[in-house]
């Protein structure tokens, strides 16, 4: 099992920035699993609050342009619809649906505490949410709006992941921040192994090599050739987003 020493932190310094925003369009990835907070299914009310509370902390900043790509795991995950009896592509679809269900929840979380979003699907689903159109979807960003991604690529076999990449480097973002439950990247899934190493920083190829599976190498490979940084952090530390947004060694920052 490789170890992370203090030499390896050092090696490869973060940028600490207090008072501007260090990126300006960001791409947000949010699970399905992080809006269940300590429920078991579903949407728990306090969390999504939370996290609409620190996204509105961060829009405030200046120049800042946010778009967000929401899982579905939460409800229901495409992957294990071979366990009912139903094949892979009807169960990614019925993934994508569930998206869109988080997507509302999201977007009208958002709105009650006065920020303006778009919800946008690439499903076509027009009583619901508009359309995918990836210029119309820039010029909402472009008026300080935040666009929230549904129903990942719009295609199966392909997770929300892979859709985060595909959109940062659509909305030519200069970062993807994936939350998740813990507060990096590590060795093995601390979760389980209680040694488990946390990196600050690692490579591209290494994060793909080592088949660290916080993102899917699909995502990792498609954020790589279009040098747009992934930093993994937890978001359920409140104020861990702001932090990473102006530059805070928060997290661990997957780069070139």
């Amino acid at each position: 099992m490789p170890i992370v020493t203090q030499s390896n932190i050092q090696q490869n310094p973060r940028t600490i920035n207090n008072s501007q925003p260090k990126y300006k369009r960001v791409l947000l990835k949010l699970s399905g699993e992080a809006l269940m907070g300590q429920q078991d299914f579903g949407v728990e009310p306090q969390r999504i609050m939370e996290y609409a509370q620190q996204i509105k902390e961060i829009v405030a900043l200046d120049g800042i342009q946010l778009a967000i790509v929401v899982g579905g795991g939460n409800i229901f995950r495409g992957i294990q619809s071979k366990d009912m009896g139903i094949d892979r592509v009807s169960g990614d679809y019925m993934g994508m649906l569930a998206t869109v269900m988080n997507g509302i929840a999201l977007q009208n979380t958002l709105e009650k505490i006065g920020l303006y979003t778009r919800l946008v699907s690439a499903i076509e689903m027009q009583k619901i949410c508009e359309p995918y159109i990836r210029r119309r979807a820039i010029r909402h960003l472009e008026k300080g709006r935040i666009v929230v991604f549904a129903a990942g690529t719009g295609n199966p076999y392909f997770t929300t992941d892979t859709a985060a990449a595909l959109r940062a480097v659509e909305m030519e973002a200069d970062v993807v921040l994936k939350a998740t439950r813990v507060d990096g990247i590590y060795t093995a899934d601390p979760e389980k192994v209680s040694d488990a190493q946390k990196y600050d920083t690692i490579s591209f190829d290494e994060a793909i090599n080592k088949n660290l599976a916080v993102m899917d190498k699909t995502a990792f490979t498609l954020c790589q050739e279009n040098e747009i940084p992934i930093i993994v952090f937890d978001m359920n530390q409140i104020g861990n987003l702001r932090r990473v947004i102006q530059g805070e060694a928060v997290g661990t920052l997957v780069d070139k």
